[in-house]
């Protein structure tokens, strides 16, 4: 079907800012859309780079002596906790294969760094000044990383594999090596006409890949994906034949008003593991954390089954908030106005519970 022919405005001019653009950062303009498209294009998008683009990061680590998180290190400033927080800010590119297991020897006294870890042309490290840990003693610090790649957020159980040596930590993983992802829609003219949109989108990456790769593979998922969807016009005709008139009804003034809310999400969400999270493992701000405490969000369950407007009506809740946890959502694959199963999450819980206790 050729949208033009039909009356369709598409956009001719999608372009990158030559000015600002970087292998980290890139601010994208296309114009001219149908006007309500360029929000329809640019969330899709911004989804799909936050949470679909494959990115690597480290998902276990073992140290000699170490056979959980809680324990401590001699010599060694910080403990496990506070190593395996530093180590998830790692940044890595997997030139080649799917996986590799690199190290660190490095002989204190001394701060531990990105830049120590023996990567030998395997691994390419991108935040080479990361702090890892500090050796307050002469003695020697020695870690193994095991570097994947992935993509969104996994959390350590997802990471664990039943042929790990007993002393392998599994850790969350954040694979996106996009950073943030924004994006508005302006007026556009073609013609005499200004009712047409202009997306405008900045997207912020780790270096291990570029913007205009990450949006490329973003709009191919996409495209993959609605496909799916695309019928042939004479196959459409063919079922169009077959189907059954509808019987519909005039509706009164007393039937029910649907909207998009009554139907968006008109079936429980896949359980996600995550759901069981507590708001207070979230990497969340001062004020965005008081803001759910004092509204008694205890759970990601409890937050993702709000909606965005009943979170702005929250008490010094404002868009920035909003936006904050949005970013966050969109990392481990949720969002607001999600149905969840109770059933189904009790049991989820149960479950987590018993791996806990054993």
């Amino acid at each position: 079907m050729d949208l033009k022919e039909k009356g369709f405005q598409l956009p001719e001019n999608v372009r990158f800012d030559s000015e600002s653009l970087t292998n980290t950062y890139g601010k994208l303009y296309a114009e001219a859309f149908e006007r309500g498209f360029g929000t329809t294009v640019g969330n899709a998008l911004r989804r799909v780079l936050l949470s679909s683009i494959e990115g690597t990061a480290v998902t276990a680590i073992r140290m000699p002596g170490v056979l959980h998180e809680f324990a401590t290190l001699p010599g060694v400033k910080e403990d496990v906790v506070d190593i395996v927080l530093n180590v998830k800010q790692l940044r890595m590119k997997l030139l080649s294969g799917n996986s590799r297991v690199v190290s660190i020897n490095i002989k204190g006294p001394g701060e531990v760094k990105g830049k120590d870890i023996e990567a030998g042309g395997q691994v390419e490290i991108l935040s080479p000044e990361q702090h890892i840990a500090t050796v307050d003693k002469n003695i020697n610090f020695t870690m193994e990383l095991t570097v994947e790649k992935g993509k969104g957020y996994v959390i350590a159980e997802g990471n664990k594999k039943t042929d790990q040596p007993v002393d392998t930590l599994a850790i969350d993983s954040i694979f996106t090596p996009i950073r943030k992802v924004n994006f508005w829609v302006e007026g556009a003219r073609v013609g005499r006409s200004t009712d047409y949109d202009k997306l405008v989108m900045e997207i912020w990456t780790d270096g291990s890949i570029s913007p205009q790769k990450a949006l490329s593979q973003a709009a191919n998922i996409l495209m993959e994906h609605l496909s799916v969807f695309s019928i042939a016009e004479e196959d459409e005709a063919v079922e169009q034949a077959e189907e059954p008139e509808l019987v519909t009804t005039e509706q009164t003034e007393d039937d029910p008003v649907e909207t998009p809310e009554d139907f968006y999400y008109d079936s429980p969400a896949p359980i996600n593991e995550q759901l069981l999270k507590n708001v207070e493992e979230l990497e969340l701000s001062v004020r965005s954390y008081n803001c759910l405490k004092n509204a008694n969000i205890r759970t990601l369950a409890e937050l993702v089954q709000k909606t965005e407007q009943e979170m702005l009506r929250t008490k010094n809740f404002g868009r920035k908030s909003l936006n904050e946890i949005k970013e966050l959502m969109d990392v481990m694959g949720l969002r607001f106005n999600m149905r969840i199963d109770p059933e189904e999450l009790e049991k989820l819980s149960k479950n987590k519970r018993v791996e806990n206790a054993s």
